[in-house]
């Protein structure tokens, strides 16, 4: 079980991503489909065909999501063929999930997607102080992603379903105490053992390389002394801050705007506090019973309107509303949208504190309530709120600037191709500079010269061939920029005599490798003929989390065989040298404290349960006739 999810990690990882994290990608599987041109097959699942357009659309929305929510993340994780990959693997998790939760018929009921809808992170920065969504700006956001809220709702829905498929399987596993404890004992085993180290760097003045041998290893090494293709470029950026700068908002437009939004910039909403007295009907009761309650809800209204501070006393003894009697019908504090609306209208209408309502219907049957407190911001003034205004106002005139600006930009860098000072002029930007950019940044490269779309348009043939601007690329949310180069260097293999010395270094290490190999094995074979004369480190204490040496190491003295132990072991450190170990005894281990053994078992029940539910999903991948026709890239490659 434990050797499959090894060998299964990115399964693994996309079923935790199903069990764990609701997705609630705004952009799901309709939008695949929707988008895409087809191109030829790269795909089938259950017959069903993935092109290769599906597969680019998908790739580009994944590495959009990922560069909105993690901007600083290294472009070369979007740029290799692996990651590209991963999408179509992905498309075709989709696909193969969503054909066994069609073949086993599952449904996902109403009230588990509004249960879904309620707790998304999206759907909550869209509600106001009062709770209520602001179905205006829902509408805007998904409609911005392509999507109606009826497409939202069900990519919902379908997501749900996807998750049912695996939830089943990982939800029912179960492992026995005795299993765990026997694989944790296993997995937590120390042993004792005493190391020698023959380390390469120890060989290195030993190694005096010849020029012709130096020539050799360039010429069959010659891939790994390429100077990467790089450019010297201009660009400029057009982004909101920038336009913002360039905005005045006068003190009418202030004052327009405070009138526009009063209601929403008075800040908490006001909140009642009130008690009621309930009689109930029940539901489908007759016109008789409903006159009979409402007579005796009359009667009790006319008690406490005669004696109105025996109203927590008559809630007692007569309200029918098991929460609230004994509290002598208190309800604290709840703000519009909290009750049912007849109540919370008759509530609201009333004017001062110990007022006391006419008789008021609801499905529950019939209330008199009593208003017994009132929490209200005072509104803010015009001049406590002016700077908030002005940042306001602000920024929604620059988005709408921004929007102009942003059609201007595209169409003068490419009306006017040869050159990125119109533009500049025209908008007020700073042509900057970069030197030896290359298509794929350094890790921690930020802005523009950190985006791969932006460095696939540089080095794009016509950038590269007749020196022309790019087109205007967006690299974030209201940021787009456009580059030329202003000189080229193409891919080359670097001269013997530039990378001398650091084939001299690679060829002075690999030699140090091989004599520190050749030295450690001659001493283990010694020291097999004749223990006693093994010079070895102080006994030290190994595991599987132990950090300080090579794995090699600690997987060669966990796999020597108990029976036979002390046992001398050699281990190929490959460019780190050699090593021999001399594995003493298998030590007990103590036992972990309760709370630690709970967590250690809980934590062994869950890669179980995601072990079976991977085994299970490649089990359906069988059922459901997979056939990827795009071979599996190598680690690193790039797609460029």
């Amino acid at each position: 079980m434990f050797d499959f999810v090894r060998k299964h990690t990115k399964v693994m990882q996309f079923l935790l991503f199903l069990l764990i994290v609701p997705s609630f990608v705004l952009f799901g599987l309709q939008g695949y489909d929707r988008m895409h041109q087809k191109g030829e097959v790269v795909a089938k699942v259950d017959g069903q065909e993935i092109h290769q357009g599906e597969w680019d659309e998908a790739h580009k929305q994944q590495v959009d999501r990922l560069r909105e929510q993690m901007p600083n993340l290294d472009a070369k994780l979007f740029d290799s063929a692996e990651a590209k990959y991963g999408t179509l693997e992905r498309i075709v998790r989709e696909r193969v999930l969503a054909a066994a939760a069609a073949n086993s018929h599952f449904l996902v009921a109403d009230q588990r997607v509004a249960r879904e809808l309620q707790s998304n992170e999206l759907i909550g920065a869209l509600r106001g102080p009062d709770g209520r969504l602001d179905i205006e700006r829902y509408r805007q956001v998904l409609a911005a992603r392509g999507m109606t809220p009826e497409m939202f709702e069900n990519s919902v829905r379908n997501d749900l379903a996807l998750r049912q498929v695996v939830n089943g399987v990982a939800q029912s596993s179960f492992t026995p105490a005795a299993q765990a404890g026997v694989s944790l004992g296993s997995f937590f085993e120390r042993r004792e053992v005493q190391l020698a180290r023959f380390n390469a760097a120890d060989f290195k003045a030993k190694v005096e390389p010849t020029d012709a041998e130096l020539q050799a290893f360039y010429k069959d090494n010659a891939k790994l002394f390429q100077a990467p293709e790089q450019a010297n470029i201009e660009y400029v950026v057009l982004d909101l801050a920038t336009v913002e700068k360039g905005v005045t908002v006068n003190e009418a437009d202030l004052k327009t705007y405070y009138e526009q939004n009063a209601s929403r910039l008075a800040g908490k909403p006001e909140e009642r506090r009130a008690s009621h007295i309930l009689v109930t009907v029940a539901k489908g009761a007759s016109a008789e019973d409903k006159a009979k309650a409402k007579a005796k809800a009359e009667e009790l209204l006319a008690q406490v309107r005669k004696s109105p501070d025996s109203f927590a006393e008559v809630a007692k003894k007569n309200s029918q509303d098991p929460g609230s009697a004994a509290q002598g019908g208190d309800l604290d504090f709840f703000a519009r949208g909290a009750m049912t609306k007849p109540f919370e209208d008759a509530v609201f209408a009333m004017k001062n504190k110990g007022d006391i309502s006419d008789v008021v219907e609801s499905e529950f049957g019939y209330h008199i309530i009593r208003l017994t407190d009132i929490k209200a911001d005072k509104p803010k003034t015009f001049e406590e709120l002016k700077p908030q205004l002005e940042a306001q106002v602000r920024k929604e005139q620059a988005q709408k600037k921004y929007a102009e600006a942003a059609e201007t930009f595209s169409n003068t860098v490419y009306e006017q191709s040869d050159s990125l000072k119109p533009v500049a002029d025209k908008l007020k930007l700073e042509i900057r500079t970069a030197q030896n950019v290359t298509r794929t940044p350094q890790p921690g490269t930020a802005g523009p010269l950190g985006n791969p779309k932006f460095l696939a348009a540089v080095f794009s043939p016509d950038a590269v061939e007749r020196k022309r601007n790019t087109e205007a690329v967006e690299v974030g949310p209201n940021q787009m920029v456009s580059g030329r180069i202003t000189q080229h260097s193409p891919a080359h293999t670097r001269s013997f005599d530039e990378v001398k010395a650091q084939v001299r270094e690679q060829v002075v290490a690999a030699k140090a490798a091989e004599l520190a190999k050749k030295e450690g094995e001659a001493k283990l074979a010694a020291w097999k003929a004749a223990p006693a004369t093994a010079q070895l480190g102080a006994a030290e204490s190994v595991s599987r989390q132990d950090a300080k040496h090579p794995r090699q190491v600690i997987e060669a003295a966990l796999r020597a065989d108990p029976a036979k132990l002390p046992a001398l072991v050699g281990v190929d450190l490959g460019p780190e040298g050699y090593a021999v170990v001399q594995v003493n005894k298998v030590l007990p281990r103590e036992a972990p404290a309760p709370q630690q053994a709970q967590q250690e078992q809980q934590q062994y029940a869950r890669a179980w349960a995601m072990a079976e539910a991977a085994a299970y999903y490649e089990e359906l991948k069988q059922r459901f006739k997979v056939q990827i026709n795009v071979p599996k890239p190598k680690e690193g490659t790039s797609t460029q």
